[in-house]
Formats: C-alpha cells, structure tokens, sequence
C-alpha cells in the first residue's frame, strides 16, 4: 500500500472508537496514516536536504536509543534538555518506547522501508521532547494543543483531524477557549524552527532555555490561563 494513499472511512472507523476510549492510543496512528497523504515524504525530502538528515539516513542513527538510555541522561546538567526531559517521563510514568508499542500494535511503519521508516519512526520518538519543550502537558489540552503545533510542524492531515476532533470534545469543558489555545500552538507550531530536522542528540546536552530561543519556541500562554483558569472553577 503506498505510503501516501488516503483512507477516509479507516480514519472515520479509527477516530470514532478514539473518541469512545482516548486512552486507545494506537488509533491515533491509525488515523494519522490514513489520512497523511505525502506529509511524511514531503518531510523526508526535506531531511535529505540537510547535512544532519543525511548523516543520520547514512550511518542509521536512531534517537530511540539516545531517549532510552536513563542512565546517561541523567549525568547531563540539571539545566539541560536532557534532564528536563527525563524528568518530564520520570514524572508521567512513561518511556520513550511507549508510542513505539502503540504504532507497532496499529502497523504504522509496516508498510514502508528504508530511509522513509527511518525518518518517520525518529519523527515519532521527538514526540515527548516537544512536550517538554513546548510545556505543553500530557493532559487532554495540552496534548490537542501539541497536535496542533505538530500539525503546524508537518502539515499531516490526520493530526490536524484528530486536533479538531478533540478540541470539539473539550469545548464541552473549556468553552470556546480551547480554539483559541489550539491556534496559538498552531502558530507557535509555524514559527517555530522545523523540530523533526534537529540534531537532538546534541541539543539534549545544552540548557532548556538556550534551546528553546534557538528554535524560537513560545511560551504556551493561552494554554497555561485556560488550563489554570478550568482548574480554579
């Protein structure tokens, strides 16, 4: 099946039973492949453009094995992406293969091979780094808001749907406001600097703060009022 095929009615079928469990986290990426059209070639093309990118496709490099390895981490300093990273997964009970096992049970990467697994599989590990980044927490605004600053970053079709889909949910508990919030991350998501070509391997040893205004990344203000003010209600 090309990687590039569109699937409606899979993404419907997907996004109908998501709706039903949010915690049913592998048809996230049922929905995402069905309806991603060229976003992960488009994005793969523009790797092969960088001189990281193609060190990385050469000599196979997998971050996977940077964010897994907890013991190196934590000698980084206490100011680093790196230990803020680790403490953001320490803290949420959560690895970095988690998504790895929800995208394997859903087959996300089956279906393709080479450079273009490659790169869509390290583009799927940079997920919780985003967190971490961005602030943008695991809760269920923070995470429609990273799906719209994701959206923003990969122009894929299937996080934009999920992202409506799940703001649409929770404006029955935030009100209007979480379109607001969503669309500020989305242009957060533009602005930024393109995250899925950054060598983190490195920028995990700098300070959070260094990184941040070096890939222009804005402080989540509209999510942070909105999830303070449903907190104090």
């Amino acid at each position: 099946m090309p990687s590039n095929r569109m699937q409606p009615i899979v993404a419907w079928r997907a996004l109908r039973r998501l709706i039903a469990d949010p915690e049913q986290t592998q048809e996230v990426f049922t929905v995402i492949r069905a309806l991603s059209g060229p976003a992960l070639e488009n994005g793969l093309a523009r790797f092969r453009q960088t001189e990281f990118g193609q060190r990385v496709l050469a000599e196979e490099i997998e971050l996977l094995d940077t964010l897994l390895d907890r013991e190196a981490l934590s000698t980084l300093p206490q100011s680093s992406l790196g230990r803020h990273y680790l403490s953001f997964v320490t803290r949420e009970n959560i690895t970095a293969d988690g998504l790895v096992e929800a995208s394997e049970e859903d087959g996300e990467f089956n279906y393709i091979e080479g450079d273009l697994a490659r790169f869509g599989t390290r583009q799927r590990d940079q997920h919780d780094l985003w967190h971490t980044l961005s602030e943008y927490g695991r809760d269920e605004l923070g995470e429609a808001c990273l799906l719209a600053f994701t959206y923003a970053q990969t122009k894929n079709r299937g996080i934009g749907v999920i992202c409506i889909a799940g703001c649409l949910k929770l404006s029955e508990h935030y009100g209007f406001g979480v379109f607001r919030a969503a669309w500020r991350a989305y242009r957060a998501g533009k602005r930024a600097a393109w995250l899925p070509g950054q060598d983190w391997e490195t920028l995990l040893h700098k300070p959070i703060d260094e990184v941040r205004r070096e890939l222009n990344i804005e402080p989540p203000e509209a999510y942070q009022i909105l999830r303070t003010e449903a907190l104090a209600a």
